[in-house]
């Protein structure tokens, strides 16, 4: 994977203060394809038009929006990167709740997220070019707002930043699988899946070009204050295919138990590769269970195998909410999400036809309803009941879902090793 030219000669000068980034590419990582194994995008962002404007077009034209910060301004703001207001860690790095004051402005200050990078290099340097990029040619109530970035380089090494409006109640994963939350209502599970659902269409057919997020998860799902779901962290979103093509062949990168096995299997990657994705966070919401979840009995470690043992619909659904939704709602549910799950991928629906779908569900307003057998859903196509089967796959395909399970291993290791050393550290 190739550097970014911009930032290359940025390295070199070690420029002190921040710069507007000039959005050069970040398509040395990927290449295109015209392969027909994968479906066309047949939405505005498809490359129909001669016309359409480049990534670095739009970012040019839209960006200007996002405000300039220094190093010290966020230090400021998050009480020097106190411990006490981190409010997140993964791989990335660390999320903490800051403050800032507006710029030209007497109001209040406004409370934001701040994202400091680890500095391990270029990989995650390119993560957050990538997330400065996209949700700089961005707007849509689904999305989380970026406000500004923070590039700095210096004797202590590269610093990058993201400042993002605060999100008040977490995230989608908080509320379905913590116990110490409660529990999320039916009608609450649809407003936050209709609205997620509504960010990837945009995403996917919205815009000038299309953008594929990769990386859909329920900890990816960011809530506000009224429940309102926000799609956040976009350092491994792609644009999709230009004109003629139908798919990206890039590293596999994600989250493992999310993954399409196609994408996993060939490296070819669509937007049907976060339809996918989608279809597994539905059953997540449905069933309250992880996609993985390796402290349960081997035979039901694995969402989508442990789906095809239930006998009764009633079986899948999550018993927190004691039977207060509507049977025939999540059914309509369950059905849109096995169609995402498609073997296939040119068979999974567009995600605006997702979004009509959830819509359809939330006409279902009756609780309870007749209890009906799984087999009517997966028996419905059998292409499909296999292409949920990630065990029959490949060895090239199990090769790199091993890779995938152990980035993500890696990114665990490295929040555990700095909550060890900050507990060793205050306790001397």
């Amino acid at each position: 994977m190739g550097c970014f030219d911009f930032f290359k000669e940025k390295l070199k000068n070690k420029h002190r203060r921040s710069a507007p980034i000039s959005a050069t590419a970040s398509h040395n990582e990927t290449s295109r394809s015209t392969d027909s194994g994968a479906g066309k995008p047949t939405s505005k962002s498809s490359g129909s038009s001669s016309s359409q404007r480049s990534l670095p077009a739009l970012y040019e034209e839209k960006a200007q929006h996002l405000r300039v910060f220094n190093l010290k301004e966020l230090r400021n703001a998050t009480n020097d990167f106190s411990r006490l207001l981190k409010i997140g860690e993964g791989g990335f790095g660390s999320v903490y709740k800051g403050s800032i004051k507006p710029l030209g402005s007497k109001k209040d200050s406004v409370t934001v997220a701040v994202k400091k990078l680890n500095q391990n290099g270029l990989q995650g340097h390119k993560q957050w070019l990538a997330e400065v990029q996209f949700l700089g040619i961005v707007e849509h109530p689904n999305l989380v707002k970026l406000i500004g970035y923070c590039s700095e380089d210096g004797e202590r090494g590269i610093q990058r930043l993201l400042v993002y409006e605060f999100m008040p109640n977490k995230s989608l994963e908080d509320h379905l699988f913590n116990k110490a939350y409660p529990c999320l209502p039916w009608s609450t599970r649809l407003h936050i899946a209709l609205g997620a659902a509504e960010g990837l269409a945009y995403l996917h057919e919205g815009l000038e070009v299309q953008v594929i997020y990769r990386d859909f998860k329920a900890s990816n799902v960011l809530l506000d204050a009224e429940f309102n779901p926000k799609l956040s962290d976009f350092g491994l979103a792609r644009e999709g295919p230009l004109p003629g093509d139908t798919h990206v062949s890039t590293a596999v990168m994600g989250t493992y138990g999310y993954a399409a096995p196609d994408y996993i299997e060939t490296g070819h990657l669509t937007s049907k590769s976060d339809v996918w994705s989608f279809g597994v966070v539905l059953f997540e919401i449905l069933t309250g269970r992880r996609s993985m979840e390796r402290n349960r009995p081997r035979h039901e470690q694995k969402l989508l195998e442990w789906l095809k043992q239930c006998k009764k619909f009633s079986m899948i659904m999550d018993p927190r909410l004691e039977n207060q939704y509507s049977m025939k709602g999540a059914k309509e549910v369950a059905k849109l999400a096995y169609s995402c799950l498609a073997k296939n991928a040119k068979d999974r629906p567009k995600m605006s036809d997702a979004v009509e779908g959830l819509k359809q569900a939330m006409q279902f307003t009756d609780l309870g309803g007749p209890e009906e057998s799984m087999e009517e859903f997966a028996s419905a196509d059998s292409d499909d009941e296999k292409g949920v089967d990630q065990t029959n796959s490949t060895e090239s395909q199990r090769r790199r879902m091993l890779h995938l399970a152990k980035l993500n291993e890696n990114a665990n290791a490295v929040g555990m090793r700095k909550f060890v050393m900050m507990k060793a550290a205050s306790s001397t």
